[in-house]
């Protein structure tokens, strides 16, 4: 089966940890089936050590690594937005800057591409560490169908951002990416759903996701919840979803995220909202 090519696209600032840079970019580079370009959005200055590792990596792949750079940090919806712009493949995969893609993930994506040709977004099932990939803290699995994902999609995110592989032409038309507070992915789905296009999921794990011991605790802010119940509001203006779902929904967050205490956030998160 002869596979399309594609690009890679991540974004970078400047907390992110060099050995964690290292990690990402050597899972995208050792892919089954190789990305002919990864661009890396440099979104606002960056530490030294950030630095050494783009240079050393665009020295040893001149024809593959690319960077593009923000003056000042725009956060990742309008990084994404910008850096997609400079794709040059019509199939790009997200990767985050401390995740890592399992070696075949791409080839499974780009297969799919290949055998559903009206596809416009494909992505997969993630797994949770703390450090080192052996210390598995959790999983989030995600619906397989297009009917399936758009009726979870009105209630949560229905992708795992970071498995994503999409067509750039589709998330063009539907307004790229914008800045909205932790939320930068979701409302791009919703969007995607609203111009009726086709989505999918692989039932496999297709990256390793790091979290952090403290992965609960951004979860339980006022901003986080005012994102969420902006996301909810835009569903419901649009016809997505109806106003007791929206009442419900919107319900359901202000408890897990307003009154919730974080050690209970976090057994919620781990027992009901991971799968």
């Amino acid at each position: 089966m002869k596979l399309p090519p594609y690009s890679v696209l991540m974004s970078l600032y400047i907390k992110e940890k060099p050995e964690y840079l290292r990690l990402a970019i050597d899972s995208m580079l050792n892919q089954t089936i190789k990305p002919d370009e990864i661009v890396i959005v440099e979104d606002g200055p960056l530490t030294d050590s950030l630095y050494a590792v783009l240079d050393e990596y665009k020295a040893k792949y001149p024809q593959i690594i690319r960077t593009v750079k923000n003056e000042k940090n725009l956060g990742l919806g309008l990084a994404l937005n910008v850096g997609l712009k400079e794709c040059k493949n019509e199939l790009v995969a997200r990767m985050d800057t401390d995740d890592i893609s399992k070696p075949d993930r791409c080839e499974k994506q780009l297969k799919k591409f290949v055998k559903i040709p009206n596809l416009d977004i494909i992505g997969g099932n993630i797994s949770e560490f703390i450090d080192t990939i052996d210390n598995s803290v959790g999983a989030r699995t995600v619906p397989q169908t297009d009917s399936e994902i758009k009726e979870y999609l009105k209630k949560r995110c229905p992708f795992n951002h970071m498995t994503v592989m999409f067509k750039k032409e589709s998330v063009i038309k539907a307004g790229n990416y914008i800045d909205w507070f932790w939320n930068e992915d979701y409302s791009l789905w919703i969007r995607m759903y609203l111009a009726n296009m086709t989505f999918a999921n692989i039932f496999e794990t297709l990256v390793d996701v790091r979290v952090g011991k403290d992965m609960y605790k951004r979860r339980g802010s006022w901003n986080y919840f005012k994102s969420e119940a902006g996301i909810q509001w835009f569903m419901l203006r649009n016809g997505v979803i109806s106003l007791p779902l929206y009442a419900f929904n919107t319900l359901i967050r202000f408890c897990i995220q307003v009154l919730m205490p974080n050690w209970l956030r976090g057994f919620v998160f781990q027992k009901f909202a991971r799968g």
